[in-house]
């Protein structure tokens, strides 16, 4: 009986010891991955807003490119006179514009259609309360 008295000293911590050491850890791991992850969503937000911005002018250009064009293909169509009249040109241009945005409408129209929710996702999300009971 000394023999297990010994073994079991002041300095073997006990099961309640372990236990909120245990949580001190982990709720210490938690915060740490937390805070990574406050710092690398600012990274990435940052570039993302970066690169937004790039592409907002890049499409601030192919506007204006598109416009260029439109011009020039209603002068082609007009062709120093020799064609048809250049107001006629440009309704031709504008006809074609106002038909692909039809067709645009069309096709999104039915991908919008297509969009569900994320049942898997929202099944699998219910599962979780019922795995951290154990229940699993």
């Amino acid at each position: 009986m000394t023999e297990q008295t010994e073994q079991i000293g002041p300095e073997e911590p006990t099961i309640g010891r372990l236990v909120a050491d245990a949580s001190r850890d982990i709720s210490t791991l938690i915060s740490k991955e937390i805070e990574l992850a406050k710092t690398e969503l600012k990274v990435s937000l940052t570039n993302g807003g970066i690169g937004a911005g790039l592409f907002a002018a890049a499409g601030f250009l192919l506007v204006l490119a598109v416009i260029m064009l439109s011009i020039a293909i209603a002068f082609l169509i007009h062709w120093n006179g020799d064609g048809l009249a250049l107001q006629w040109s440009f309704l031709i241009v504008f006809g074609f514009y106002v038909l692909l945005a039809f067709v645009l409408v069309l096709v999104g129209i039915s991908k919008v259609k297509k969009v569900r929710a994320p049942e898997k996702a929202i099944a699998q999300g219910r599962e979780i309360p019922k795995a951290l009971k154990g229940k699993a």
